[in-house]
């Protein structure tokens, strides 16, 4: 199929699958003529990489991963597991620093309350 197609069967833009090209995340046999054609398989290896991206992956990880599912083996799923902890324990520590974020912006705006109050009270007298 041609790119428009899998485009179409696959629910992304042709621009995503040009960057999965670029990024080695996707393959794809060329025509005399220069047009991209994909088999029916990379429907689902389309659905997978947009999985991996809804979860947090850089195009890097998700290149890192793809071994794990292109040549299966217990080598490639060890690496996988290990590279997707690296990235949770990541996304953890992110979650953290924006819990905290959001934690003094709460204070600041606390604060921000009661100096307007005070100065709402101020006028009042």
């Amino acid at each position: 199929m041609r790119i428009g197609e899998l485009a179409s069967r696959a629910g992304v833009s042709v621009r995503s699958l040009r960057y999965y090209e670029e990024q080695g995340l996707l393959t794809s046999t060329r025509s005399a003529s220069g047009q991209r054609h994909y088999t029916d398989d990379e429907v689902e290896r389309v659905a997978f990489i947009q999985r991996l991206f809804a979860a947090g992956l850089s195009s890097r990880t998700i290149a890192e991963l793809l071994p794990c599912v292109d040549s299966p083996s217990e080598k490639n799923s060890d690496a996988a597991l290990e590279r997707m902890a690296l990235e949770h324990d990541r996304l953890s520590e992110h979650i953290a620093d924006l819990v905290r974020t959001r934690d003094a912006l709460a204070g600041l705006m606390t604060t921000a309350r009661a100096h307007r109050e005070r100065q709402r009270s101020a006028v009042a007298d």
